[in-house]
Parts: C-alpha cells; structure tokens; sequence
C-alpha cells in the first residue's frame, strides 16, 4: 500500500485536512500541531477529531505526522530555549492524544557550537522528560543534513540518541528519513540505496523507520545544505525517487511530500508517483 501525502495547514482542523489530503489524491498527510514558529496552539475540537478519525478509516489513511515547531531545539545551549522546547514537547504530545497511533516528528537540534558531546545528553534528557506523554503517539527523530551545527546527520548520531533515551521501544521511538537531508549529508540514496537502506538497519533498525518526507534538492551530493526541491527538478531526480518509494524495504511506510508547493503542485507529484509506483 502507499500512503503519499503532504504538508497541510491545521488552520481549519483535522476533518479539513482530511478532506483536502483526499482531493489532492493523498491518503495521508503531515501539519503543524501549532504556529510552526512556535507559540500557543489552538484547543482541539473533539467533534472535529471524530469526523476526521471516521473519515480517516473509511478511506483507509496511513498514519498521518505531526511535526514539532521550527523553533523547537532540545539541545540549545540556552537553558530558556531548551525549557521551552521541553514545555512545547509535552503540550503537543498530550494533544496527540486526541488522534491516537499516530506520529510526531521533531528536528534533533542545532548545538550552537557546544558540540555534540554535549548537544545529545541534553537531547536525552527531555525526551525522558516528555516521552510519558506519549502513551499512544510515536516520536520521530528527523534526519538532518548536517548544516551548521545540525545534530543528526548521521544514523549513528540518531542510534546514540535512541539506544540511551528510557522509553525507546520502536513503537515509541524511531526515525522520520528525509530524502533531500540524507543526500545533501552524504547518503547515496540514487546509486547506492540498497547499501545505505542496509546501513540504516544495521545501526538503528529498519523496525524504527516510520515515516519519509520525499523531497528532491536543489544542492548536490553531499552538500550539507537543506534545500528542498521539486519531484524531478532536483539531484535525485524522478528516476531515482521512483526508485526510492518502490524499494520493497520502504512498502507501506507513510510518505510525505515537502517540495515547494502549492496544493495543485503537490497533485501533481501525487499522481506522477502513483501512476510510477509498483503494488507488491
């Protein structure tokens, strides 16, 4: 099964969202719980919740992503920053509640020079501050491409951050891939896939792998640069990304699109992708 989807605003609420995935032929979908800024997130309409959970199983949705705020870095040197990532972590999990099973992503952080030595402890310590809340929803960790002082550009970071977090069961814990960041941090996901996929599962586990943003790049192999492009017009290119989503290791894992564009655009990519993608 593909679950393809994309990036949704929540301004109008789930049922919403849902039924925007469905005209765009997406049976999935990622949003922002909140500004993703940052900032105070809107109450949940618990009516809203019950029409987009019904809507969801009739029309057989993967699970859909919510992802954390731009804004949200557990492993800043700044102890206010670091406080209000912890309290934006633990209100959004408690609102995942609402739509239980599902996913929420969160970028590692940027350690603004401290290094990573110290960047991880501190990242471990508030996801075991903030994983209780997550009784029914799993948090992903991002792959980033390792500009600036991004953690997370490689698998074996991610492992660390994984292997030493209390409540870390693949259930509850795992890892969003996203294609542009692991080209751009030095992943040949074009001519190597089945070697970095191998890579993957050797140090953190293919179990844990629950989600894939799919973007092109506008940078080239290796870059560390985070540049998000359209299907196609990227180094990756629609040949490889085809390639990408029909890896049989990757089947029925929910894919969202991040490409620079509007709801027509990602139509589009949608239904290039379905119409290259091989039921097996």
């Amino acid at each position: 099964m593909l679950y393809l989807g994309c990036h949704l605003s929540n301004s109008a609420g789930f049922e919403a969202m849902g039924k925007t995935a469905l005209k765009v032929g997406a049976n999935t979908f990622q949003f922002f719980l909140r500004n993703p800024r940052g900032g105070a997130a809107k109450d949940i309409n618990p009516d809203d919740v019950a029409a987009f959970l019904k809507l969801a199983k009739d029309n057989n949705f993967g699970k859909i992503l919510a992802h954390a705020p731009y804004t949200l870095n557990p492993c800043s040197k700044d102890a206010n920053t670091r406080d209000f990532a912890r309290q934006v972590f633990a209100d959004d999990l408690k609102r995942m509640e609402y739509i239980p099973h599902n996913l929420y992503n969160f970028h590692p952080g940027s350690h603004v020079g401290q290094g990573v030595t110290v960047a991880v402890p501190q990242i471990i310590e508030i996801l075991d501050d903030v994983m209780p809340e997550a009784k029914n929803t799993t948090v992903l960790l991002e792959t980033m491409s390792g500009k600036g002082s991004e953690v997370g550009s490689t698998f074996e970071e991610l492992a660390e951050i994984i292997s030493r977090t209390k409540n870390n069961a693949p259930n509850q814990l795992g890892v969003c891939l996203d294609t542009c960041h692991v080209f751009s941090a030095g992943y040949d996901i074009i001519n190597r896939l089945d070697e970095v996929l191998e890579h993957f599962d050797r140090v953190i586990g293919l179990e844990r792998l629950h989600a894939i943003h799919l973007n092109d790049s506008m940078t080239e192999f290796n870059s560390h640069k985070d540049r998000h492009e359209k299907i196609g017009l990227g180094s990756l290119g629609k040949d490889g990304i085809i390639r990408f989503i029909n890896h049989p290791a990757l089947k029925n894992i929910p894919i969202n699109l991040e490409t620079p564009n509007e709801l027509d655009g990602y139509a589009a990519e949608i239904d290039l992708l379905r119409g290259n993608y091989k039921e097996c």
